[in-house]
């Protein structure tokens, strides 16, 4: 407790306990106002800036140039990462290793995807006990993305389960007193079953013709085929977290929202229209991934302070998804919010999210279908969170539905 009243004292909003007691929103409005632009001296990781007004967040998230991505200079998290997958790393190199994996979420893609989504959506929706406590979490959420997740890595379905377990090993913070693992070393002998199973795959679909899959189209790719092992299971990493958190965390935090406000939820109920744009408000609401890390290149003058060269420069989207002068009542999920897909959480620029159109469309069918069969959903009581400064994810969330 002590950790976390030392940070607070020094506006570190980097702690994960913050994130567990879902207290973070006083502290963010504090520095938006105050210090938007605020070096924080001291964390568990060292000195960092926060950058939490939404117009200075997208001046760093466009400027690769003065702001770095590459694990050459620490990575994307606030703990220096060694991992050289194509999110670490800057244009002009980024941007053609890039380019080897967007057909996995090309149009053609996604429709070929779209009713498979809805089958089971609509299958897992109809399962769901009447009258009766369940886990939305379990049930709803992480049923759904482990089955997209099994679909996108062309995965034995049955198997799903071992790629949320292996997500969660990847993105579990070491501090947590319930964290699967204590040290990096125990993460990555957690991630050998993991990477040896993909290349394992990979090296299958090598031998055979190309799907829309993320290892078929991997195993194709002569500039991937000729990368390092460590550069394909970084890449392997990267799609499984990214296929996991944003669209788990998001139905959790849907579910959540309406709750809280549940005339919302009769608005989406009176215009079913709405669902698209009710899908990236939730992002927004939601913002699953809290944050960004870049690295100065050269010294840098932004909102009335200079960053050296050299240091760590935090992108906090949780707070730009709150900034009032571009969301009004940013703390309120509004369906038929006009700005919503300006949101934050995809980040801006050459990295924004490779998977945004699939997330929110996995959140609009799921919405869809309740919708369709005019489910009374009844939350029992707030999520708990996980201890995560890097994810804002939803461990258990009480349902019943009614009927």
């Amino acid at each position: 407790m002590q950790q976390i009243m030392e940070a607070a004292d020094a506006l570190d909003v980097s702690h994960p306990q913050i994130y567990r007691d879902d207290s973070w929103r006083p502290l963010f409005a504090q520095l938006r106002a105050e210090h938007p632009v605020y070096y924080c001296p001291r964390s568990r990781s060292g000195p960092y800036w926060s950058i939490t007004r939404f117009a200075d967040i997208v001046r760093v998230d466009t400027d690769p140039l003065s702001f770095s991505s590459s694990y050459l200079h620490g990575g994307v998290t606030i703990e220096d990462r060694v991992a050289a997958s194509f999110m670490q790393m800057d244009p002009p190199v980024h941007t053609e290793k890039r380019k080897n994996v967007t057909a996995v979420v090309a149009p053609r893609s996604l429709a070929q995807m779209e009713s498979l989504i809805r089958e089971r959506a609509g299958r897992v929706l109809d399962a769901l006990p009447r009258n009766e406590e369940f886990d939305w979490v379990q049930r709803v959420s992480i049923e759904l993305t482990s089955m997209m997740l099994a679909t996108l890595f062309a995965y034995p379905v049955e198997q799903r389960h071992k790629l949320v377990h292996w997500s969660d090993v990847l993105t579990a913070d070491l501090d947590d007193p319930e964290s699967p693992i204590r040290t990096e070393a125990e993460r990555q002998a957690g991630l050998q079953d993991f990477y040896m199973t993909m290349m394992e795959l990979w090296q299958q679909r090598q031998k055979e013709e190309q799907s829309y899959d993320i290892i078929s189209l991997l195993a194709h790719d002569e500039g991937v085929r000729s990368a390092s092992f460590d550069e394909i299971c970084a890449l392997f990493g990267l799609f499984l977290v990214g296929g996991n958190d944003t669209t788990r965390n998001s139905m959790s935090g849907g579910a959540w929202g309406f709750s809280e406000f549940p005339d919302e939820w009769r608005k989406l109920k009176a215009n079913p229209g709405l669902a698209g744009n009710a899908a990236a408000e939730i992002i927004r609401y939601q913002t699953p991934v809290i944050y960004q890390r870049r690295t100065a290149t050269c010294d840098v003058e932004l909102g009335d302070q200079t960053i050296a060269a050299g240091d760590k420069v935090v992108m906090w989207y949780i707070s730009g998804n709150r900034d009032e002068s571009v969301f009004k009542d940013a703390d309120r999920l509004q369906v038929d919010r006009p700005n919503a897909r300006q949101h934050t959480a995809f980040g801006m620029g050459p990295h924004r999210c490779l998977g945004a159109r699939l997330a929110e469309m996995q959140l609009r069918i799921l919405w869809e279908e309740a919708l369709i069969r005019d489910l009374d959903i009844e939350i029992l009581g707030p999520p708990t969170y996980a201890f995560s400064n890097l994810v804002r994810s939803p461990l258990s969330l009480r349902a019943r539905i009614k009927g």
